[in-house]
């Protein structure tokens, strides 16, 4: 969800946002206070647009000034803001986090995945299954109903905006101002005015994805930090500006960090394996003992770091700039 919207700016714009998980916290923290105003569901539809009005009043009035001056400004000014925001953000709502909870609807499981403790099995349950499984005693683990509500949210976001961008005049026109700015110009069109909406209904989206991340997980201040590394990372590995490659690095990263946890496994471990008597008086043990499991949280960056080397552009990239 977030890797859509930041590849909507830079493929628009050429700018890559430093401050867009920023825009995804603001978007958690007003859905936060909205809730007990107008309830989740209108708080879902108004933070994302309250969060795009920020968007595009900082491009009016700060980004679009040293847009003349190249990427090195647009970067710095952006990493800047993001400090900005969150400053901001724990002066308003404090530096703890807040009980951003889903709603009565979102609450619970989706479903239930049982395992079979005789035969090995793995059944799917519906909502019953936490009591069918304390009836049966057998081991279960339950998919909670947010993260199928985020799945269909980012689907529909995916859907939405490569439709917007690919079949309707107003896709047509914001990929005519980034390449033929002054032939739209000509036809009537406001670059300047299209180029501030994109801007800002990319951090609209950053922002619905705070509301449903903010429910998902813990609404605080540094979760910008823990997500915006990651964001760049799903960008650089499915093409920077390329759409279809913010959905392939999405699941490719996604599965990069839940799949190897499972793994406990080490080189020692495999080099013990062949005969090769790895103990701990060995060279290099302290990093031959480690297990995949523990070396999971680096691994999208090591796939960053190759990418970067095998295939600049990305997996589905196609600009060379």
């Amino acid at each position: 969800m977030l890797s859509s919207g930041l590849t909507l700016i830079f493929s628009m714009m050429g700018v890559l946002n430093f401050a867009h998980a920023s825009f995804y916290m603001v978007g958690a923290y007003v859905a936060y206070s909205l809730v007990g105003i107008v309830g989740f569901w209108l708080a879902l539809l108004f933070a994302p647009l309250a969060v795009g009005a920020l968007g595009a009043a900082f491009e009016r009035l700060a980004l679009r000034r040293v847009h003349k001056f190249g990427h090195v400004p647009e970067l710095l000014i952006t990493f800047g803001l993001s400090y900005v925001i969150l400053e901001l953000v724990q002066l308003i709502w404090g530096r703890t986090a807040v009980p951003f909870t889903p709603p009565p609807s979102l609450q619970g499981s989706a479903f239930t995945i049982v395992s079979h403790p005789v035969e090995g099995m793995s059944l799917m349950l519906g909502k019953a299954g936490p009591e069918i499984c304390a009836a049966a005693g057998v081991a279960c683990s339950n998919f909670p109903l947010t993260k199928v509500f985020m799945m269909a949210v980012a689907l529909l976001m995916l859907l939405a905006l490569w439709l917007l961008l690919t079949r309707t005049r107003v896709g047509l026109v914001i990929q005519a101002s980034l390449t033929h700015p002054e032939m739209v110009e000509a036809l009537g069109h406001n670059v300047p005015r299209v180029l501030m909406l994109v801007f800002g209904s990319g951090c609209a989206l950053a922002g619905l994805a705070g509301v449903v991340g903010g429910i998902t997980f813990v609404t605080e201040p540094n979760m910008a930090a823990f997500i915006g590394a990651i964001i760049f990372v799903v960008v650089v590995v499915g093409g920077i500006g390329s759409l279809a490659g913010a959905f392939v690095g999405s699941i490719v990263v996604g599965l990069l960090q839940t799949l190897p946890l499972t793994i406990n496994g080490s080189l020692a471990t495999l080099l013990n394996s062949f005969g090769a008597g790895v103990t701990p008086s060995t060279p290099g043990y302290p990093l031959l003992r480690l297990t995949v499991a523990e070396v999971t949280p680096i691994l999208p960056y090591l796939l960053m770091v190759l990418i970067l080397i095998f295939r600049p552009k990305g997996l589905l990239g196609t600009r060379e700039d």
